[in-house]
């Protein structure tokens, strides 16, 4: 399902959405370019989870933040600066990816093996002066959320 999003509100907005839907477990992935909203869409849903707005930075140059939300723990991937797989074994990716609370991970289409079998891809493009957000569910738990978005959005293409 694609979104149009105009500006970076309507881009924090959707991630908003997505993270008032997450439950303990749910996994979201983003791809797309350089500025496509990645980060922008992880504050949306990690606000949403109850982390303070001021603790909500891209994990760049960490590689990986964790926030405590008021209704579970928010882990923030950034695999940009990562070279090879070796590297995610380094930091626990498979420890916390799907594990208890929420996980984003930016940058997901670098290591896709490594990635859960299921979970929500979130395709950030930029598209004229706004963006476009492609939401693909990978697996039953992300069918059922989608339609739950299509309820609660009202910027859909």
């Amino acid at each position: 399902m694609e979104f149009y999003l105009p500006t970076a509100v309507e881009t924090e907005k959707l991630g908003n959405i997505l993270g008032k839907l997450a439950q303990s477990g749910d996994v979201f992935c983003f791809t797309g370019d350089l500025g496509a909203g990645k980060t922008l869409m992880s504050r949306g849903i990690s606000l949403a989870l109850g982390v303070a707005e001021d603790e909500v930075t891209s994990p760049t140059f960490a590689i990986m933040n964790v926030y405590e939300g008021e209704e579970m723990e928010v882990r923030h991937f950034d695999l940009y600066r990562l070279n090879r797989a070796e590297e995610l074994e380094d930091i626990g990716f498979d420890e916390y990816a799907g594990g208890e609370g929420v996980t984003l991970i930016e940058w997901a289409e670098l290591f896709p093996d490594q990635l859960p079998e299921e979970y929500m891809q979130v395709t950030l493009l930029l598209d004229g002066t706004g963006r476009k957000a492609v939401l693909t569910p990978k697996g039953e738990r992300y069918e059922e959320l989608l339609q739950e978005v299509k309820q609660l959005a009202d910027f859909s293409d």
